[in-house]
């Protein structure tokens, strides 16, 4: 690799204060040697080499795979630590209840002695990188130290990395300053602190991409929803995706779901046979998360997705669930910690549960076990880690929308919430009013599964599923969202929906996955004022002959049956809300309480 000194060009393109900054941080990591990332495919092939040869990727089989790589992390460091990940401010307060706190001066002072030499006989890569299409108003420049050269390769792929930076950033000093190292990986020493009123992020003890991809969740979320209230915009987990009708009509759509939801697959939703052939289309801008302003001159709400890749989660996805989501992952494609599988003619396969080909008669697994069939059988052991990674470029998205690096953005016409539920919440409906529609997104519930919790059923409170990614004071963060009613003449339609209610015997009742599209067309056609709906406790719904059911081995008595709404449950539902309301006590915004009372009003 480059030295620093052969590397000049590069130094040179970045202004003083991100060369006093580095500098400030070369002292205090004191590495062997220091690299300034140009964003280069030749930068980028080298790293590649470098890291086959000492064994932090593995090359896969080109023909299956070209340009595909696999990466195993520390079996210790496979996910996000949300218990390990701070908002750091002088004021507790600003943080709120839902965060975890550290003061801001006691955080700089646990950090600095865990940096202070940690990249001695290692090299230091600097990653300048823009977060949004270049040009767009939103776009927000990072630089990230790091040790870890597979955290390059993923901000090359989830970023837009190098010179672009330099001129996104010009002389300006605000930029977010993003400090990691993998240190020794250790738990006991793990720290994910963000630095709101520094614009700062300190990463240290993880490889994790949530933990060391900083201009992720670090930057796109919790230092970007910060930013956002300050700024009038909003920072948002959601997907985006464009509807096109068969006449013409665009339609783009933010959606919001918690884990376990679906979110990636209704992102890359292939409409069935019948809407295609009709000329229905969909197209993704994100799967993640979603940056949104007003437009002074429309008064509309305009979304952009600051990422230019997908990190997925691989378990599950297949030719059935996500087809699109396959064709992503088939080139220049990184995978973490699936199931490696050694082929005849010394190559390498990846597998993972649930994937298009049938299990190996032998791999290894997320762990560098030897894995078999019989082994995951008697062990309950998993060949690839339930939260196992593929990290892909944007542009591998066969459906990618046009629009998708538009620094304008695009018209966002609704905002779909939704949650894992078995019952209570109707298949879908639509707010009364964006008021009305952000108590609804603020009450989100999923139930957890037994993997995750022990107990299965319980209901856990996600507001807008950004919970884990607020990054000040969920008191604020509620009364930003009501707050931006009024900068909008022309205001998204909001609705919520759920793909997981189920029967009296256990089973889904409604299919999922493609035939969505019935659902989301009723959506559409609503937000263009064309589809019928009804009043009801919950809000504006469908009646069952609304929802297109040609194909599908369903009736109207089974439609009835998913969007029934049973008093009793809808009560139980308020009290089950408890939880989220007594956490904000006295701060809860007075329009959640309105909401609230008006919904025991119409019970």
């Amino acid at each position: 690799m480059l030295s620093v000194q052969e590397n000049e060009v590069a130094v040179e393109q970045a202004n003083e204060h991100v060369r006093t900054w580095v500098a400030d941080m070369a002292k205090l990591c004191k590495p062997d040697q220091i690299v300034w990332c140009d964003g280069s495919a030749g930068e980028r092939q080298a790293l590649i080499s470098d890291a086959v040869e000492d064994g932090t990727l593995i090359e896969l089989n080109q023909k299956k795979w070209p340009g595909c790589h696999y990466h195993r992390s520390n079996s210790n460091d496979v996910a996000r630590t949300e218990h390990l990940t701070f908002i750091c401010t002088p004021s507790e307060d600003m943080v709120g209840p839902t965060n975890n706190y550290m003061n801001d001066r006691e955080a700089y002072k646990k950090l600095t002695p865990l940096f202070d030499g940690c990249m001695q006989g290692r090299t230091m890569y600097v990653i300048p990188f823009v977060m949004g299409p270049l040009g767009s108003p939103l776009a927000k420049v990072g630089v990230q130290i790091t040790d870890s050269p597979y955290v390059v390769l993923n901000m090359g792929i989830m970023t837009r990395m190098g010179q672009v930076a330099w001129d996104q950033l010009g002389d300006d000093a605000d930029f977010t300053k993003c400090l990691h190292s993998v240190g020794d990986v250790n738990p006991d020493r793990r720290y994910i602190c963000h630095f709101p009123l520094d614009n700062a992020i300190w990463s240290f003890g993880s490889g994790y991409g949530g933990n060391a991809l900083l201009g992720k969740k670090c930057l796109a979320l919790r230092i970007a929803s910060f930013l956002g209230r300050q700024q009038d915009w909003m920072a948002e987990h959601m997907l985006l995706m464009g509807v096109e009708a068969p006449g013409g009509e665009k339609t783009y759509i933010a959606a919001a779901f918690p884990s376990a939801c679906g979110k990636t697959n209704f992102a890359m939703l292939i409409p069935p046979k019948k809407y295609a052939d009709a000329g229905w289309k969909v197209t993704t801008l994100g799967d993640d998360i979603v940056w949104m302003w007003v437009n002074p001159e429309s008064g509309r709400l305009h979304a952009i997705n600051p990422e230019a890749g997908y990190f997925g989660v691989v378990p599950g996805t297949n030719g059935r669930s996500n087809p699109n989501a396959m064709k992503c992952m088939a080139r220049d494609t990184i995978f973490t910690n699936v199931a490696l599988v050694p082929l005849d003619d010394g190559t390498y396969d990846v597998w993972w549960e649930d994937s298009d080909w049938p299990a190996p008669k032998k791999c290894i697994n997320w762990e560098g076990k030897e894995w078999t069939p019989q082994i995951g059988k008697e062990k309950n052991m998993k060949a690839a880690h339930p939260n196992s990674r593929f990290t892909a470029p944007m542009s591998n998205n066969p459906v990618l929308d046009p629009a998708a690096r538009d620094p304008a953005g695009v018209p966002v016409s609704a905002i779909i919430f939704g949650g894992r539920r078995s019952k209570t919440i109707p298949l879908v409906y639509q707010a009364f009013n964006w008021v009305h529609g952000v108590y609804i997104g603020a009450t989100i519930g999923s139930e957890t599964t037994a993997a995750a919790t022990g107990q299965t059923g319980v209901v856990r409170r996600d507001p807008m599923a950004m919970l884990p990614f607020i990054g000040y004071n969920i008191r604020d963060y509620l009364v930003h969202w009501f707050q931006m009613r009024k900068k909008m003449s022309d205001c998204p339609r909001v609705f919520m929906v759920n793909w997981f209610r189920k029967n009296d015997a256990g089973k889904f009742l409604w299919p999922g996955f493609g035939e969505n599209m019935r659902v989301l067309k009723w959506i559409v056609d609503r937000c263009h004022g064309r589809a019928y709906a009804k009043e009801t406790i919950l809000g504006w719904m469908p009646r069952a002959e609304d929802i297109d059911l040609e194909g599908l081995n369903l009736d109207v008595d089974d439609i009835r049956e998913l969007e029934r709404v049973d008093p009793a449950e809808v009560k139980a539902e308020i009290l089950s809300q408890e939880e989220l309301f007594l956490k904000l006590a006295g701060d809860l915004p007075k329009e959640m309480i309105f909401q609230r009372e008006l919904l025991i009003t119409r019970l």
